[in-house]
């Protein structure tokens, strides 16, 4: 038995009046996908538990088939075992963001303009040079992906109450409180010179997802397959890297609207082919337009979905043998709210074995359903 996990981040919404009061999942044209839901069987997951803060993190670990409310220590130590980096008992990670706060106060961009990684490392490495490592400073700074980079900081630093960037969009920041606040508002403040001299859309840096590394059971031994996984996001990597999944690399996956989708699905049927039991395609766009508000992008992205993953994919599948396929989000991303929200997000399961419960694959018509606990997915899609 091959096993398939597609998440198509963030792709869950809410009504919208540009597209006559429907989701993006209903409007979207995903003739595969609706081919596959009416075999399959299809309800609510409730990928972030009870009280958890509704982020890629937590939603993630919950599709990997570990409970985040025993497991989640921060967002931040997650990307940071994606970058290689090992954290002390004495230290802890804080995700960096390069930002655009404007002149009124507002977070213009939570993304910084979406810099390429190669401009966006030399920025990481003038400020580690200023303000970090390089000046004999208590912190170092770490790049990753594009607008995405790690702070490595001691341990005193993590009490503090920090709000993710991208949940505030087009309103007035939320500075950090707590009593690291102050170390924290210097570094940021610090920041915005050196950001300023590369002149691109990013004017400084937002720190926030602190945490100290965690512990992960092995996924080989925790469900006694091998598997594999691709994505161009740090924090999926570092669940990977954390949990001894393989990560596979291709070399057009950008974590935007551009990314290879094909490359992505070809890497998939490879790793099957050649071994693996299970393998995990996760793609972003769907949420970066869901932070962007781009409701054109977002069911775009959704098609993409369908006509260069989906359609493919279960072809390749029948050519190998037996399989059975999970997909579903990691949370909600609504184009209105330009955030992510804890509300439960549609599941299919499909494949040999599995009772077909009927229904569209969309928020109203899984709308009431009893919302599975997230981390009880895996086991649900590898029971025997």
């Amino acid at each position: 038995m091959k096993y398939v996990v597609c998440v198509p981040d963030g792709c869950a919404d809410e009504p919208l009046a540009e597209l006559g009061g429907r989701t993006p999942l209903e409007y979207a044209s995903m003739p595969v996908l609706a081919s596959l839901a009416a075999r399959a069987e299809v309800g609510r997951a409730a990928v972030i538990p009870p009280g958890m803060p509704p982020g890629s993190d937590v939603g993630n670990m919950s599709i990997l088939g570990y409970d985040p409310a025993e497991h989640h220590t921060g967002r931040a130590p997650i990307e940071a075992a994606a970058l290689g980096l090992r954290l002390r008992d004495d230290q802890i990670a804080y995700r960096c963001n390069l930002v655009t706060i404007g002149d009124d106060g507002t977070m213009r961009d939570f993304a910084g303009g979406h810099p390429p990684s190669e401009d966006a490392a030399e920025v990481i490495a003038a400020l580690d040079a200023q303000l970090g490592s390089g000046a004999g400073g208590d912190v170092s700074f770490h790049p990753g992906v594009q607008y995405r980079h790690i702070v490595v900081a001691p341990a005193a630093w993590a009490d503090a109450r920090c709000t993710p960037p991208h949940d505030l969009s087009d309103k007035p920041v939320v500075w950090p409180e707590g009593p690291a606040a102050p170390k924290l508002r210097a570094l940021m403040d610090a920041s915005r010179e050196v950001v300023g001299r590369f002149g691109g859309s990013a004017n400084q840096v937002w720190l926030w997802g602190q945490g100290h590394q965690p512990s992960l059971p092995p996924f080989r031994e925790r469900y006694g397959v091998d598997a594999g996984l691709v994505t161009a996001v740090d924090l999926v990597r570092g669940l990977a890297v954390l949990t001894g999944i393989h990560l596979v690399e291709v070399p057009g996956a950008t974590g935007w609207y551009d990314t290879d989708y094909e490359g992505k699905r070809d890497a998939a049927l490879v790793a099957l082919g050649d071994g693996a039991d299970l393998f995990v395609i996760h793609v972003e766009a769907s949420d970066e337009a869901g932070h962007a508000g781009n409701v054109e992008e977002k069911v775009r992205a959704l098609e993409n979905w369908d006509t260069r993953i989906l359609g493919g994919l279960v072809d390749g599948l029948d050519d190998l043998g037996p399989w059975r396929l999970l997909l579903l989000p990691d949370h909600a991303t609504p184009c209105a709210r330009k955030t992510h929200t804890s509300d439960p997000v549609p599941y299919l399961l499909a494949g040999e074995g599995i009772r077909p419960a009927p229904r569209a694959y969309t928020e109203p018509a899984t709308a009431g359903m009893a919302a599975v606990p997230g981390h009880e997915m895996m086991a649900r899609l590898l029971a025997r």
